[in-house]
C-alpha cells in the first residue's frame, strides 16, 4: 500500500492549492545550472592541471561541489536556505583559484543568483497581494445562485 505524504493526508475537498514560490524556483534553476558548470569545470581542471594537483582531489572536490549545489535546492524554502545559496556562490567564485576563468563565471552566476532572489521575492509579494485582493473581492461578491438546470 502506498504511503501518503503529509500534504495528501491534510488535503480536503475545496482546499486551494498552495502556490510555489517563484523565488525558490528561480534560485533552484541557478543552483542546478551552477552544478553543471561545476561538473564541467571539474573536468576542465582535471584535463589541464592533473600534473599540478592530485587527480583524486580535483575529482572529489568538484563532484562534491556539484552534488552539494543540487542538494541545496531542497533547503531553499527554509529560512536559512538562501544563506546556504549565498555561501555556495562564494565557493563557486573561489574555484577560480584552480581555474582563473571561474572567477568571471562565478561572479556572473552570483549576479544571476542575486537577480533571481530579488525578482522572485518581488513576484511572490505581488502574487500574495493579488491573492489577497481576489479573496476580498470574492468575499464582497458572493456567487448568486443561478437558475436550476434540469
Amino acid at each position: 500500500m502506498a504511503r501518503l505524504t503529509r500534504a495528501q493526508r491534510e488535503w480536503r475537498p475545496g482546499m486551494p492549492k498552495k502556490r510555489r514560490s517563484t523565488k525558490v524556483m528561480f534560485a533552484s534553476t541557478v543552483l542546478l545550472l551552477e552544478a553543471f558548470v561545476a561538473f564541467f569545470g571539474t573536468l576542465a581542471v582535471f584535463g589541464l592541471r592533473r600534473s599540478e594537483i592530485e587527480p583524486a582531489v580535483i575529482l572529489s572536490v568538484g563532484i562534491t561541489l556539484s552534488v552539494v549545489l543540487v542538494l541545496a535546492c531542497a533547503v531553499l524554502s527554509r529560512p536559512w536556505g538562501v544563506a546556504v545559496g549565498w555561501a555556495l556562490q562564494v565557493v563557486l567564485i573561489l574555484t577560480g583559484l584552480a581555474e582563473p576563468t571561474m572567477f568571471v563565471i562565478g561572479a556572473l552566476f552570483a549576479a544571476a543568483w542575486w537577480y533571481g532572489i530579488r525578482t522572485g521575492i518581488r513576484i511572490d509579494r505581488e502574487v500574495a497581494e493579488r491573492d489577497r485582493a481576489q479573496a476580498e473581492w470574492e468575499a464582497a461578491h458572493p456567487e448568486k445562485p443561478g437558475p436550476e438546470t434540469p
